[in-house]
């Protein structure tokens, strides 16, 4: 087993690197780790001796984003097309809404034929008010061995909403996907978290008894872990929590950042070169996970869909790859690697 160390500190002073201060832990504090694996790593025992385990995550969030027609204050100004022009306070923009309704009304179908098409499963991260509002994708992710985690209820940052409000949108959400999926997510990723939300999940998931598999909200690894949950610090039997890392940098959401894609084939080459360092590390027996994250309406426009078709085709080719859902990431590092406190597997 690999222990766990870290500690939480505040920087208190400016004339003196030795000015820190501990701060006491809550239940919603989970610690950081600055340590993992070390240089050793971990051999996660992918089935069928494969090299690399690679998710691909299609993130269903329009419908949801911010608007008045859904309540809020302003429209939405991130990740479309023109993500540099400011958001309208108290009005409409129907730019940007024709623009997510573009990843609802085609970009969702262009992916997801395309992963069908190569036998692909994937996990999508689905909002529950994206899903409400157009029950033939929620039906279509239900197909197919993908798999339905839940993204939150909705596209909106959690950070600064009290503990309060935020788990009644956790529990908003398991009822929503409940009613739009006939189950509930056994996974979950927010994305634009609170310093509440891991703990508040866990805890909705306890009171509802029903089975969390795993977290996804860090990117601090290239394999899944362990982490303690701290509310469950002087519990008898705890679970813990397995979170199963998310990519940032292999992502379509660097097409709207300034140091990000230009093309689609900036995108592929990052992705082929991601993947190559990964495989060869898996063929030294050191093998990883590889996550992809997509959006329907950034990366279901065409001009870019073309890239992930090549990246598809390049893995194609290559043994020993295992190609599937969070959730059989997970199930299969629960059988291999059970949950022990303190440590990461």
């Amino acid at each position: 087993m690999i222990s766990k160390v870290s500690r939480m500190s505040i920087y208190v002073g400016q004339d003196s690197a030795d000015k820190v201060a501990c701060t006491p832990y809550t239940r919603y504090d989970f610690p950081r780790d600055h340590v993992g694996f070390g240089r050793k790593s971990h051999h996660p025992q992918w089935p069928n001796c494969a090299k690399i385990a690679i998710s691909f995550v299609i993130n269903y969030e329009e419908g949801s984003e911010r608007s008045v027609t859904n309540g809020d204050k302003q429209s939405e100004n991130r990740l479309w097309e023109q993500s540099d022009k400011p958001p309208q306070i108290g009005e409409r923009v129907l730019n940007p809404e024709s623009d997510y309704d573009y990843g609802s009304r085609v970009g969702v179908w262009r992916l997801l034929g395309m992963f069908e098409k190569f036998e692909f499963p994937v996990t999508v991260y689905a909002i529950g008010q994206a899903f409400e509002k157009n029950p033939e994708v929620a039906e279509a992710f239900s197909k197919n061995g993908h798999e339905i985690a839940s993204h939150g209820y909705r596209w909106v940052t959690y950070q600064g909403m009290t503990p309060e409000l935020e788990k009644e949108y956790i529990v908003r959400q398991l009822e929503s996907l409940k009613r739009t999926t006939g189950q509930y997510p056994v996974g979950w990723y927010y994305g634009a978290l609170s310093p509440y939300s891991k703990a508040l999940i866990h805890e909705v998931y306890e009171e509802k008894d029903i089975p969390l598999l795993y977290e996804s909200d860090t990117y601090s690894d290239d394999i899944p872990f362990w982490v303690d949950v701290p509310a469950e610090k002087d519990s008898p039997d705890p679970k813990g929590m397995l979170m199963i890392p998310y990519s940032y940098d292999c992502n379509d959401v660097k097409f709207h950042a300034a140091s990000g894609f230009s093309t689609g084939k900036d995108f592929t080459d990052y992705l082929k070169a991601a993947f190559d360092v990964l495989y060869e590390e898996g063929c030294e027996g050191k093998p990883k996970m590889m996550t992809v994250g997509l959006h329907c309406r950034i990366t279901g426009k065409p001009g870019r869909a073309a890239s992930i078709k090549e990246f598809l085709q390049y893995i194609s080719s290559k043994p020993d790859i295992w190609v599937t859902t969070r959730r059989s990431i997970a199930e299969h590092y629960r059988q291999k690697f059970p949950y022990s406190r303190g440590h990461l597997v």
